[in-house]
């Protein structure tokens, strides 16, 4: 698959139901070490919640994912969250509900209910983009060839992300994945440059 789906940036959503309030926050991410970042800092802000519970997607293939009830009845939050995630098929983002209980149990129907409900409600405000996968390429090559390299990567349209001018060049790119083997094929001609995917 060439295209993804994931949200333009942050949208916020919210619940209620018999005096709890579950508000949802759906947070555009592209690493686990982000996800778990945000997830702390979210605790710490809604420190007085009764729970904080959460489900993430993550990669283009859309094999990196997780759920936490955070507490709550096993399977009745994080997999409710996860579901509307899927539901969309969306990726590279985290959803967070924050809890705050009402003195009424919802039991564990009304919570999945409410945890999708939240959800679906962010997901609802937020802006759904398609983005092309990419993948990087580095180049390592002499600063003679320097002029060939740098042609090819205006053909292309490939994305500088880093590079480093010495005797030994090298330039970190990203580039759509569909383009990659005949960018790469073009790199190849030029003489002793080396290329890592």
């Amino acid at each position: 698959m060439d295209i993804y789906k994931t949200i333009l940036t942050h949208s916020e959503g919210i619940y209620k139901e018999k005096g709890s309030k579950f508000l949802a926050f759906a947070i555009p991410v592209k690493h686990v070490d982000e996800v778990k970042e945000i997830v702390k800092d979210y605790k710490k802000e809604y420190y007085d919640a009764r729970h904080v519970c959460y489900a993430y997607m993550i990669g283009s293939e859309r094999n990196e994912f997780r759920a936490n009830d955070d507490g709550e009845p096993n399977g009745s939050a994080g997999r409710p969250i996860l579901g509307q995630i899927n539901s969309r098929e969306l990726t590279n983002i985290l959803v967070i509900v924050v809890r705050y209980f009402g003195g009424i149990l919802l039991g564990t129907g009304g919570l999945a209910t409410a945890y999708k409900e939240a959800t679906a409600d962010a997901l609802n405000q937020a802006q759904i983009i398609e983005k092309n996968v990419e993948e990087n390429i580095t180049l390592n090559f002499e600063y003679a060839q320097l002029n060939d390299v740098m042609k090819v990567i205006k053909d292309s349209n490939a994305q500088i992300l880093h590079q480093k001018f010495d005797n030994l060049c090298s330039i970190q790119l990203v580039v759509n994945k569909r383009d990659a083997l005949l960018v790469c094929s073009k790199f190849q001609k030029i003489d002793g440059l080396q290329i890592e995917t």
